[in-house]
């Protein structure tokens, strides 16, 4: 993609300004950023997929008694019969994962890296239906898909930010509010993260939240140690070879903190270890038990290719790779396989390619080492045949 390009997505803008610009910076609304959209979901089918035990789903109700009470799913059928004409949301996780027009709407964030996109969250309001006064730690677009919505801007927060007391919704306490949009089929709104924010329904309408992975330093450092640990052998302890006698034995000088410092810099400093760790982490899938495939010899996925089966990618996978120092590494739902550079454009072909065949594989199907791969990704789950509908 051309970053200097303009992109109707963006408003005009091209993906340069507007990560310049933007990006973790502030909001942008977006008139008709997808011009007469058709909106891919159906409230009726949103509303079954609630019903799966392996989808993560919710209800968010507001009313007098026990305001912004939350349920969780899988949900009966007749939960929604029961439900109140208005004041409450559907929400649906990972809508991207089990319905292919869902996730067709990733192609137009393409400008941005997709192992850093989550998933597309869908939700369905009944009229004055809406989650509270909120903000959320990571980037989010917020499309609209079918009916009105009205979307009120309020303060940048920390966590230290006022919350109401509520065991299962960090509502805020306090919400300042600086700006509001309404927003109609095809309207989009972006907003950075920690931005507070309010949406309710108008009238009934259905809302996908494109949002992005952004690790906490907390969960940086909690699984990057975890994962050092398993490379450094038990006796490499704290050493303080050549010191010099102690003034007073029960003060901790500064020379052991300068020697335990330089400890834990020479892993946590080791760039190999950091981009493992890093691309095998964000790649994990959301939902790894719908990520695994069975064992295909290479002579058979080469059968299975030149009889024009296509190679796609399971929605519940995530593919990245990465280069250094001549080798090539590709991240696939968690684990990662360190190649000969030569693979370098296989690699960029199974991260991006809507779908691997016999034409665009082209000399890699007589390429051992290629078809070990793709067949240990088979094997995976990552990479998996097409099935015709």
């Amino acid at each position: 993609m051309n970053n200097d390009t303009s992109l109707e997505l963006l408003g005009g803008l091209t993906a340069r300004q507007f990560l310049r610009d933007y990006w973790q910076k502030k909001p942008l609304l977006i008139r008709q950023a997808f011009p007469a959209f058709q909106n891919p979901l159906e409230p009726d089918e949103l509303a079954g997929l609630a019903l799966e035990d392996e989808i993560e789903s919710r209800i968010v109700l507001e009313h007098g008694a026990q305001p912004w009470e939350l349920r969780r799913g899988p949900f009966a059928e007749d939960t929604f019969s029961t439900l109140p004409e208005r004041d409450w949301t559907l929400l649906v996780q990972a809508v991207d994962q089990f319905v292919p027009e869902v996730n067709s709407l990733l192609d137009h964030f393409r400008f941005l890296p997709t192992w850093r996109i989550d998933d597309v969250m869908v939700s369905y309001a009944a009229p004055g239906g809406g989650v509270g006064p909120h903000f959320d730690n990571y980037d989010v677009f917020l499309l609209q898909g079918h009916g009105h919505r009205t979307w009120r801007l309020g303060q940048m927060c920390t966590g230290d930010s006022p919350l109401l007391e509520h065991t299962d919704l960090r509502i805020l306490a306090d919400f300042d509010e600086s700006q509001s949009f309404t927003l109609e089929p095809g309207d989009m709104l972006y907003l950075p993260p920690r931005l507070a924010h309010f949406g309710t329904a108008d009238d009934e309408c259905m809302t996908y939240s494109v949002g992005f992975r952004a690790p906490s330093a907390t969960e940086v450092l909690t699984h990057f140690t975890d994962f050092l640990g398993q490379f450094i052998p038990d006796e490499e302890r704290y050493s303080d070879a050549d010191t010099t006698p102690a003034a007073d034995p029960t003060q901790l000088q500064h020379d052991a903190l300068a020697r335990l410092k330089a400890l834990v810099n020479k892993h946590m400093n080791d760039d190999h270890l950091l981009l493992t760790w890093f691309g095998q982490f964000m790649t994990e899938p959301r939902y790894p038990e719908r990520v695994n495939g069975d064992a295909l010899p290479p002579s058979e996925l080469r059968q299975h290719l030149a009889e024009g089966a296509l190679l796609v990618r399971n929605p519940s996978a995530r593919l990245a790779w990465a280069e250094m120092d001549g080798y090539v590494t590709l991240f696939a739902s968690g684990q990662s396989r360190l190649l000969e550079p030569r693979l370098r454009e296989l690699l960029k072909q199974v991260c991006s390619a809507d779908a691997l065949h016999s034409d665009n594989l082209g000399e890699w199907l007589e390429d051992e080492e290629a078809l070990m791969l793709l067949c240990q990704l088979v094997e995976q789950g990552s990479l998996g045949f097409a099935v015709d509908e």
